[in-house]
C-alpha cells in the first residue's frame, strides 16, 4: 500500500510537469533582474536553561556560555521574465560570532514557471515551504539557518482553489554499496516526502479551509533492515472564520503509520485561537494548543527503576513548522527534546496581544501557561509560567530593530523532565537588527519586442 502510494505520487507528478512544460510556449516578454540582501544579527543573554548539554555551570549554578551573537548574511538573486518564469539563488552563512566553522551553503536555489490561462504551476529545487499558519510546514527563520526543501512542488491555483503536491527524494552523496540509504546529517531529516495541500477561499469570503495529507520515508534505524526506508502519514485540516473584527483559528492533525525504529505511531494534536482586532492600533488574542504524549518514560528519570516497552508512539511531532513561533519563544519545546526523546506532550494556553502606538513600531506582551498532556506517575502536570515581550520598531524601509525578553518559572516535573537540578527562574534576553536592502535591478525587453515597439 505504502509503495502504491509512492508510485501514484511520482506518476501524477510526472504528468502535470510536462503538461505544464508543454503548455507554456515562447513569447516575447519583459525581463528583470534583482539582488538583494539579508543581514541578520541578534545578540542573546541566558540566564539558566534546560537544556542538558549547556555545558559549565558555577558554583551558583549559571551557565557559563550564556551570552553569544548569531549572523545570518544572504545574497538573493532573482530572474523573472514577464510573469510565467522565475528563478533564484540565494547563497547564505550563518553562524555564530567568532565559530570555526559556520554554515555556509546554498539557501534557496530553484526554477519557477506557471500558465495563467490553465493556473499550472511548477517549482522546482532548493525552497521555503510555507503552508496555513506553518505549524506543520513553516519557514522558521528565527533560528538563523532558516531550513528550506529540495522538493519539486507543482499544481494549480485559481477561482479560490488551490492544489498543491510536493515530491521530495534524497539522498547522501556518498552512497556507493547502499544507493538507497539516506543517513542522518543530510540537509533534511527525511528521505523521501510526498504532500497533498488543497486550500478554498474567495476575497469576499469570511472563511478559508485546509486540508493537507503527507506521506513521509525516513530511514530505518532497525540493526537488521538497514537499508529499508520507513513510512509515516500525517492528515489534517486548519480553517480559519473571520467575521468583522473578529478571526478564529483551528487546526487538527493526526500521525499514523511507524517512526524509524518501527514503532507504530498513533498520535494527534489540536489548536483554537481566537484574535479581536477592534482598531489599527491595537489586538488581543487568546489560545490553547493540546498535542497529544506518551504516558511513560523511555529512560527513567534518577530514583526511578525500570524501563517501559512502548507499543506504540503517542506523542505528536510537529514535523518541519515554525515551532518558535507557537510554543514559547525560550523554545522549550520541540526545538530541544527532553532526555532520551521522550515527549509527555504539551498542553499550550496563551494568551497576548500587539499594540501599535505610532506607526512601524510593535509591542507584543504574551503569556503562557505550559503543561504535560499525559499523566506521569510521581509528577504532576504543570511544567510553568512564561512571560514574554518583544518589541520591534522598522525605522527605515528595510532596516528594522528588534529586542525581547522572555521569564520562566519552571516546575519540579520541567525539572525532571530536562534531567537538571538548577533554579527554575530562567531569564532570556535578545538585541536583533534585520536589514534588507535592494543592491541592484534592472530591466529590458527582448529585441523582437523591442523593435516591433520601434516600428
Amino acid at each position: 500500500m505504502k509503495k502504491i502510494f509512492t508510485r501514484v505520487f511520482q506518476s501524477l507528478s510526472v504528468m502535470l510537469f510536462i503538461l505544464l512544460v508543454t503548455s507554456v510556449h515562447a513569447q516575447e516578454a519583459d525581463n528583470e533582474f534583482t539582488i538583494d540582501a539579508k543581514l541578520n544579527t541578534r545578540g542573546e543573554i541566558r540566564v539558566g536553561g534546560f537544556n542538558p548539554d549547556q555545558g559549565e555551570v558555577d558554583d551558583s549554578g549559571n551557565d557559563l556560555m550564556a551570552h553569544f551573537i548569531m549572523g545570518q548574511y544572504r545574497i538573493n538573486l532573482g530572474y523573472k521574465r514577464s510573469d510565467w518564469l522565475e528563478v533564484k539563488l540565494s547563497p547564505q552563512f550563518s553562524g555564530v560570532w567568532g565559530q570555526a566553522g559556520g554554515t555556509l551553503g546554498l539557501a534557496e536555489g530553484w526554477l519557477s514557471m506557471k500558465h495563467n490561462k490553465t493556473g499550472l504551476f511548477a517549482k522546482i529545487g532548493r525552497q521555503v515551504l510555507e503552508y496555513d499558519d506553518e505549524r506543520i510546514l513553516g519557514y522558521d527563520d528565527w533560528t538563523m539557518t532558516a531550513p528550506t526543501h529540495d522538493v519539486l512542488k507543482f499544481g494549480f491555483e485559481g477561482y479560490g482553489h488551490k492544489v498543491h503536491v510536493l515530491l521530495a527524494y534524497n539522498q547522501n552523496s556518498d552512497n556507493v554499496d547502499a544507493g538507497n540509504s539516506y543517513y542522518p546529517g543530510g540537509i533534511q531529516p527525511y528521505k523521501t516526502m510526498q504532500a497533498l495541500w488543497y486550500h478554498y477561499t474567495t476575497p469576499k469570503s469570511i472563511y478559508e479551509l485546509s486540508l493537507i495529507g503527507m506521506n513521509i520515508g525516513m530511514q530505518s534505524q532497525k540493526a537488521d533492515e538497514p537499508n529499508k526506508t520507513i513510512y509515516q502519514q500525517l492528515v489534517g485540516t486548519y480553517m480559519i472564520l473571520k467575521p468583522s473584527i473578529l478571526r478564529m483559528e483551528g487546526a487538527f492533525y493526526y500521525q499514523m503509520g511507524k517512526e524509524e525504529h518501527g514503532i507504530p505511531l498513533d498520535a494527534f494534536m489540536g489548536s483554537v485561537k481566537a484574535r479581536v482586532t477592534p482598531s489599527d492600533i491595537y489586538n488581543i488574542y487568546v489560545g490553547y494548543d493540546y498535542l497529544s504524549g506518551d504516558k511513560y518514560f523511555a529512560i527513567p528519570p534518577e530514583g526511578y527503576l525500570g524501563m517501559v516497552f512502548h507499543d506504540k508512539i503517542r506523542g505528536f511531532c510537529p514535523l518541519f513548522g515554525s515551532h518558535h513561533e507557537f510554543y514559547g519563544a525560550m523554545d522549550f519545546f520541540y526545538v530541544d527534546s527532553y532526555v532520551g526523546g521522550f515527549t509527555p506532550g504539551l498542553q499550550n494556553a496563551y494568551v497576548g496581544g500587539t499594540v501599535t502606538p505610532v506607526k512601524g513600531l510593535n509591542i507584543n506582551p504574551a503569556y503562557h501557561f505550559f503543561a504535560i498532556a499525559t499523566d506521569l506517575d510521581g509528577l504532576k502536570k504543570p511544567l510553568g509560567h512564561q512571560v514574554e515581550l518583544s518589541i520591534d520598531y522598522t525605522f527605515a524601509k528595510f532596516v528594522r530593530v528588534g529586542i525581547g525578553y522572555s521569564y520562566m518559572r519552571g516546575t519540579e516535573t520541567m525539572e525532571i523532565l530536562q534531567r537538571v537540578s538548577e533554579n527554575r527562574q530562567l531569564h532570556w534576553g535578545w538585541v536583533m537588527l534585520s536589514v534588507t536592502p535592494t543592491l541592484f535591478t534592472t530591466t529590458w525587453q527582448d529585441k523582437a519586442k523591442r523593435k516591433k515597439q520601434e516600428d
